[in-house]
């Protein structure tokens, strides 16, 4: 996708963040009818952020709070808020503010800080007792977390989940299994199988474990699970119907997964690709940790209708798309990693595949979202060729590490990848080896738009998405047919090759002929980008003229524009079914109007 640019949200880019809520606890002390926890909240890798939350559990109001903890030796505290953080050596004590104090039953209050090292935090005291406030246990920890579960045996009816044992210092007693966040059984083992289910049908599964004086620890990451049977059609479609939804897009676009719904777009397409997560040092990382899991949505900006707490575990995008796929079972989410901007760190990750294809499955798998996503897609502009940058991984880079990332995430997740569309004689297609990286993927993302554009500031204007060559046309190869044909011919299944259509027009200024070739001053004015605007708005601020090469284009003023229409789409759609091609995808949603006009197009040509 040529023009992804981040909106400037004013928030520090940080590396993968590393899981979560961990309880601590002391020897024996007298205990306290509070708790103290733990959590990670960001790591970047010379250094995190944490997180105390301090609970009153008990039923008298608390006056003022101290919690102690050791880290190991090069751990240590940077900067601190909303506490007072002292040192002596290694042991650490934060006392509250004068603000901050008193906490009524019930109540919390969290403090953080900025720290350098990679420990952990032990001994943890809360006001010289126990921190994990059991007034019956003191200094029994709560059991941790057991393992992700996994899903065997899968019919229509049932499934059988299995994880690994939770510890804890007395004894674990048993586990409740959790679906949907409810319960259902509660065993003495590790396997247990759920019957009574419906088919065809999504559901979640956690796991929570009891020690032996029945205190719970944290739930497992989340297992997504659909069970066999029902409907073949996997959704309002039987071709693959996706869209590409922007994390940068709920700022300056104020573009939010309820928009899908309002829409009409979620009844409507079968997958969505989550763009996008970053490539650094090799690995996968969350890009935007504040849009895409940590915004805060009011009861109306949300999915479900339920607004966020300050906290719960899991808030921003990714639990908006996890109340998405509740409400809209037969939608598929994957994460979609790289992009224009972030392709640059794919060579170096294509010098350990196996490493890099491990910290994405970590990334998607995260026990705080692992129910949110079913797959991966990589976005890399260019393998042994040139985007924003210029790659030099070799022909056989894109299929190694194609094939890492099938072997690392297995049969059961989906994994695409988005790829060039040039379709010229020894252009991008050629540089890369697509049809023997194809028998690892699921589909491919064929990036069918963007052939032209006004970074040619004097033209020849020329439509961006051309479904087919035309006289004229400023370079041979850079249209859809002609990257279809070259791709079938390398060996990949027309199946597995996905047409792509945008979402928004490109543009010149300074143009006085109407019909394409036109000569140009140089970009035309658009509300993000220069050259670049919404559908949404182009369809009234330059209403088509014309048409061609199955594509349209306007010309208003001195304004030359081309961008697909709901005409346009249904042609290309008709075009992409005669291929035998496996559906159509877009970008973005938020360039399509308020009712959806593209995505129903696109729905509708498909069927």
């Amino acid at each position: 996708m040529r023009f992804r640019h981040r909106a400037a949200a004013g928030l520090a880019t940080l590396l993968l963040p590393f899981a979560g809520l961990v309880g601590l606890a002391a020897p024996a002390q007298a205990a306290t009818e509070a708790t103290a926890t733990y959590a990670k909240t960001q790591d970047w890798g010379s250094g995190f952020e944490g997180k105390w939350t301090v609970k009153n559990t008990g039923t008298t109001t608390i006056s003022s709070w101290t919690v102690e903890w050791d880290f190991p030796s090069g751990t240590s505290v940077t900067s601190a808020w909303d506490a007072d953080v002292t040192s002596s050596g290694n042991h650490w004590t934060a006392k509250n503010k004068s603000w901050n104090g008193s906490l009524a039953p019930g109540a919390s209050v969290s403090f953080g800080f900025n720290g350098s090292g990679s420990g952990a935090p032990t001994g943890c005291k809360l006001n010289g007792g126990s921190c994990d406030g059991g007034p019956t246990v003191p200094g029994d920890n709560p059991p941790s977390a057991p393992g992700t579960p996994s899903a065997s045996e899968i019919t229509n009816t049932s499934v059988k989940l299995s994880w690994s044992a939770a510890t804890d210092d007395k004894g674990i007693k048993n586990y409740d299994v959790l679906r949907g966040g409810s319960k259902v059984a509660t065993v003495t083992g590790t396997t247990y199988t759920d019957t009574g289910l419906t088919a065809g049908t999504d559901y979640s599964y956690t796991v929570q474990a009891r020690d032996t004086a029945d205190q719970t620890g944290p739930v497992s990451g989340a297992r997504a699970v659909r069970t066999t049977g029902g409907s073949t059609d996997p959704g309002p479609t039987s071709k693959i119907n996706l869209g590409y939804f922007t994390e940068w897009g709920v700022y300056g676009r104020n573009y939010h997964v309820k928009n899908l719904v309002t829409s009409g777009s979620a009844s409507k397409i079968t997958h969505i690709n989550y763009a996008f997560g970053n490539v650094k040092n090799g690995q996968c990382t969350v890009d935007d940790t504040y849009a895409a899991y940590d915004k805060a949505y009011t009861a109306d900006q949300s999915v479900s209708g339920t607004a966020d707490t300050w906290d719960q575990p899991l808030r921003g995008n990714f639990n908006q798309l996890r109340q998405l796929k509740a409400k809209y079972p037969h939608i598929k989410v994957l994460y979609s990693f790289g992009g224009w901007t972030y392709s640059g760190g794919f060579g170096q990750a294509a010098q350990n595949a196996a490493a890099f294809a491990k910290s994405c499955k970590a990334v998607v798998e995260d026990p705080r979202w692992a129910d949110v996503f079913d797959g991966i897609d990589i976005d890399w502009e260019y393998p042994n060729a040139c985007g924003l940058t210029c790659d030099t991984s070799g022909p056989a880079a894109f299929k190694n590490l194609m094939s890492a990332l099938r072997t690392e995430f297995g049969p059961n997740y989906l994994v695409t990848a988005a790829i060039t569309a040039d379709g010229s004689s020894g252009g991008k297609i050629d540089a890369a080896d697509y049809g023997g990286a194809a028998q690892y993927l699921d589909w491919y993302n064929v990036m069918t738009y963007d052939y032209f554009g006004a970074w040619a500031t004097t033209g020849p204007t020329a439509p961006h998405s051309p479904l087919t060559s035309y006289s004229g046309i400023p370079t041979a190869g850079f249209n859809s047919a002609d990257a279809i044909a070259k791709l079938k011919a390398k060996g990949v299944p027309s199946a597995k090759l996905l047409l792509g259509i945008g979402f928004y027009g490109r543009g010149w200024t300074g143009v006085t002929q109407s019909a394409p070739g036109g000569t140009a001053t140089g970009a035309a004015p658009g509300t993000y980008e220069a050259g670049i605007e919404d559908y949404k708005v182009l369809k009234n601020s330059c209403p088509v003229t014309g048409t061609i090469a199955g594509t349209a284009y306007a010309h208003c003023g001195t304004q030359w524009w081309s961008y697909d229409t709901p005409s346009t789409i249904a042609g290309k759609m008709t075009w992409a079914k005669n291929q035998g091609l496996g559906g159509a995808f877009f970008w973005e949603f938020s360039g399509d109007t308020s009712n959806g006009e593209l995505v129903n197009a696109i729905s509708n040509g498909l069927k």
